[in-house]
């Protein structure tokens, strides 16, 4: 342990471990504030947010409420006599009181590189947009939604085949590093937070189900990016013989063929089903979920999907 500061961690996702175990390896860690368990799975089993599963291994105080404003929370925030917050996808809004209670503030850890993609679905957001790099921000919070100044950032590429599952690890263990290499500098008062330039603001809203329906007038590219930016939640999809059939992997090809066919024509290529898109370019489904069955090839999916429109075509 490195210093004296007195910190409390609010997080509660996968992504906001290695920032709470890091953080205890160098400072005094007095309390954590995670999310609620929540029902989870099939069973609907009450299942505790991964903050907490790690807070307990360190032996680590934990409150869980459901709301930061219940006045008995701020009252043991105050008891904690935290020197600063350290905030990594906790989930609520924090009031100006909790913001303004530790001497050095409130520090968030945001998985993008700020102002780009403030909000709930930043890694989400970068992947769909096709953006070739992603990203850490380590921020001075406010009372707005990610619009504090910042203190540092850091990138990693975009692969071609990343999806939120891949790269959510690889950018929390980036912002963990980030956060324990800048945080001397925030207390010496070296490293000054600067002003977001708020004409490069863009925004990532919270992800709804209805965000993974999708409309095949778009071009292939983007539906390939939707595929991948939605795993594993909210999902894509589309309506298929009076259900929902979920598209968990998918790539695109370019065919050449004097026959134009509508956005949302069904054909065959080499074997897998494929969609035609709003660009004549080719969605092609490499596995999907048919409504109530398991997750399958979409070579397999096509043995039963006697419905498919099964027009092979030559060449790509």
């Amino acid at each position: 342990m490195t210093s004296t500061h007195r910190i409390v961690f609010m997080g509660s996702p996968e992504f906001a471990v290695p920032s709470l175990r890091t953080l205890h390896k160098n400072y005094p860690v007095v309390g954590v504030i995670t999310q609620p368990d929540r029902p989870s799975g099939r069973g609907r089993k009450l299942t505790p947010p991964p903050v907490k599963v790690l807070a307990a291994e360190l032996g680590l105080p934990v409150l869980q409420p459901e709301s930061l404003g219940d006045q008995a929370v701020f009252g043991q925030l105050q008891a904690w006599k935290p020197d600063f917050i350290v905030v990594a996808a906790y989930g609520q809004i924090l009031r100006q009181e909790v913001l303004d209670l530790p001497p050095f503030g409130c520090i968030n850890v945001h998985a993008s590189l700020l102002p780009r993609w403030r909000g709930a679905a930043p890694i989400n957001a970068a992947i769909l947009a096709g953006d070739e790099e992603a990203g850490v921000t380590i921020m001075k919070m406010d009372a707005g939604v990610d619009t504090g100044p910042t203190y540092s950032r850091r990138s990693l590429p975009v692969e071609s085949g990343d999806t939120p599952v891949g790269l959510s690890p690889k950018l929390a263990e980036l912002g963990a590093a980030l956060l324990v290499e800048s945080l001397p500098g925030i207390l010496s008062g070296e490293l000054q937070p600067q002003p977001q330039p708020e004409d490069e603001a863009t925004y990532a809203p919270m992800l709804k189900k209805e965000d993974g329906r999708l409309d095949f007038n778009l071009p292939a590219k983007e539906l390939e990016r939707r595929v991948r930016a939605y795993q594993p939640w909210p999902g894509t999809y589309f309506e298929w013989e009076g259900g929902s059939l979920k598209v968990l992997q998918a790539h695109v090809e370019f065919v050449f063929t004097y026959v134009i066919q509508p956005p949302g024509s069904r054909l065959v290529q080499q074997g897998c089903p494929a969609v035609f898109c709003g660009d004549n370019a080719l969605l092609v489904l490499d596995e999907v979920q048919p409504p109530g069955k398991k997750a399958m090839p979409g070579k397999a999916f096509l043995s039963g999907a006697r419905g498919w429109q099964e027009q092979e075509l030559d060449g790509k």
